[in-house]
């Protein structure tokens, strides 16, 4: 299985790249979204990725975070959706927004996607409800991002990893600073931690949690808290 290639960048689409890994180009399917963070062309890059083997096919689908890359796994357990399909949501919503539209059983955001319809959308939000709050709870230590093979505009090492324990064999002291969704993903980490220790059901936390930080995007871990902890409160 490869779960991470690295690598220079030798082609970029919409939704493809092709990442050039010692004299060998892979072709790596990603979302719109991610495609657009990616470095230019002749720049490091590195991706998560989930191999898809059929009998007359070998397709790469890669993830710029583990975070992504679980949605992913989640999102294609669920019957009739496929790796596009998968790539759509997440390009539509990202991983926190899927995270967030899933717990608060926000449909119509994942209706949004290409290729997703009003049952297909019910299906999903219904199906991962109960698995939402786990992968929301670990968001902070998922959003470590693969493309720290690039220092200084070049690639160091490029090649393929089998897994995703192979980011953190790296040392982190020379990583870049994490983007905004990888401290939105660790504030509602922490924020649902927090509510589960306090006695909370994982899932009325995960939905409190969601709601708070769609009203107050920006609003730091404590904050989250308190406003989830109001939304918790027993109304009169």
């Amino acid at each position: 299985m490869i779960g991470r290639i690295a690598g220079v960048i030798l082609h970029r689409a919409r939704d493809h790249v092709l990442i050039d890994v010692r004299g060998v180009g892979y072709i790596v399917h990603v979302s719109e979204r991610t495609a657009a963070g990616l470095p230019p062309v002749g720049q490091a890059a590195a991706l998560y990725t989930e191999l898809v083997v059929r009998e007359d096919l070998l397709q790469l689908f890669g993830f710029p975070t583990m975070l992504d890359k679980e949605w992913h796994r989640l999102l294609t357990s669920v019957q009739g959706v496929g790796a596009k399909v998968s790539l759509a949501i997440l390009s539509t919503l990202g991983p926190e927004g899927l995270g967030r539209a899933i717990a608060l059983g926000d449909w119509a955001s994942v209706r949004k996607a290409n290729g997703v319809g009003p049952k297909l959308a019910q299906r999903i939000v219904l199906e991962l409800k109960d698995k939402a709050p786990s992968v929301m709870a670990l968001g902070g230590a998922l959003t470590i991002d693969a493309g720290d093979v690039a220092a200084g505009g070049h690639a160091e090492e490029p090649g393929i990893e089998p897994g995703p324990s192979a980011a953190s064999a790296r040392g982190r002291a020379d990583a870049p600073a994490p983007a905004t969704g990888a401290h939105q993903g660790q504030a509602m980490a922490d924020a649902l931690s927090a509510l589960t220790n306090l006695g909370y059901g994982p899932s009325e936390a995960a939905s409190a949690v969601a709601e708070a930080q769609a009203r107050e995007p920006a609003a730091a871990m404590p904050a989250l808290i308190r406003a989830a902890l109001r939304l918790l409160a027993p109304k009169d």
